[in-house]
């Protein structure tokens, strides 16, 4: 970078905070100290939805697997969890690449609707269930019918949330619901057709502190399909090489943030080192209102980070919110004379 250059990387962006705070550059704990207060200011400028953290992915289905026939016997807690098949290929890979049956993928098992979670695939010939979903009939099974399926898929490993809070799928216009939404029209979600709904879940750490974020479609998925989403990313730093990562941590990392408003990432940083560091209130303030600011002009010229449906109070005469470019009809819900409408 040429010496009168906007600075881009971590290194330059903590020259530039140096020189504002008059220290010495050099030292070693300073800059390790600036650096963890820029990947702050990274993160907390990003709790706002910006067009440069959007993603692009998609998840590819599974088509269930119904070949065969199966067994199961109801002597104790071990057999009922033991699934044997007859002409069955649970551990032969599709045309996809794709195991016909695996781990954390659900299983009905003859008539009944209930959902068994699978815990291995032993054999092509044997399942076993996990020990929370055993076989529950009062009769044993003997060449009974079955189903494997998957109804819920990992998102990207940088997902953080969804772009369009309605959808999780424009294209498909797969409607996205809460939780406790979902489970209710989706109770056990062993019909499989073409997906309607989907929401978000958490399954928790498995053998590292990485989120498991995952989406569950209802219903269940009866074929392939390709579902593409957009979604906002965690890495908010990139390498000098491309590759992302969530923190800035060499010196020829870059934020994401395109370069005109970098400078945002200082002025957080200022208001971290004066509030942490000099326990000064009104040089905090004061850097705190040099980030906003500049926040505010990069939100006009970005526009609104969603256009999720809004209760505006009614500060004046009445006013209407435009029309969308491709000319929805506005939806209006009254609520009265203290509020103008629920405006989409």
């Amino acid at each position: 970078m040429a010496a009168g250059d906007a600075p881009a990387t971590l290194s330059e962006l903590r020259t530039d905070m140096l020189e504002k705070l008059k220290e010495v550059t050099g030292v070693t704990a300073v800059n390790t100290i600036i650096a963890r207060f820029l990947n702050q200011a990274n993160q907390d400028l990003h709790l706002e939805r910006w067009p440069w953290a959007e993603r692009r992915a998609t998840i590819r289905t599974f088509d269930p697997y119904t070949t065969g026939t199966v067994d199961v016997a109801i002597t104790n807690l071990t057999t009922r969890r033991t699934v044997t098949g007859t002409t069955t290929a649970w551990n032969t890979t599709n045309s996809f690449g794709d195991a016909n049956a695996q781990a954390l993928m659900k299983m009905t098992l003859g008539a009944s609707g209930m959902v068994h979670l699978i815990s291995t695939v032993d054999s092509a010939t044997q399942i076993t269930l996990d020990t929370s979903t055993p076989f529950m009939g009062d009769t044993a099974l003997d060449d009974a019918g079955y189903a494997i399926y998957q109804d819920d898929y990992a998102v990207a490993s940088d997902f953080d949330d969804v772009v369009d809070m309605r959808f999780f799928d424009e294209d498909r216009k797969i409607q996205l619901v809460g939780p406790k939404e979902f489970y209710l029209a989706y109770a056990r979600n062993s019909v499989r057709a073409a997906p309607k709904f989907a929401t978000l879940i958490e399954l928790g750490p498995s053998g590292s502190v990485s989120l498991r974020r995952r989406v569950v479609f209802g219903p269940a998925p009866d074929k392939q399909y390709i579902i593409p989403y957009r979604y906002y990313t965690t890495n908010l730093a990139v390498s000098s090489t491309g590759t992302a990562a969530a923190n800035l941590s060499a010196d020829a990392d870059e934020p994401i943030v395109p370069l005109r408003w970098r400078q945002a990432l200082v002025y957080k940083a200022l208001q971290l080192w004066y509030l942490s560091r000099q326990k000064n209130e009104t040089m905090a303030t004061f850097w705190h209102g040099e980030y906003t600011t500049l926040l505010l002009r990069a939100r006009q010229a970005h526009g609104p980070a969603d256009d999720r449906p809004i209760i505006r109070p009614r500060v004046g005469g009445y006013f209407e919110q435009a029309r969308r470019p491709w000319s929805v009809p506005s939806r209006r819900l009254t609520t009265g004379t203290r509020w103008d409408s629920l405006q989409e």
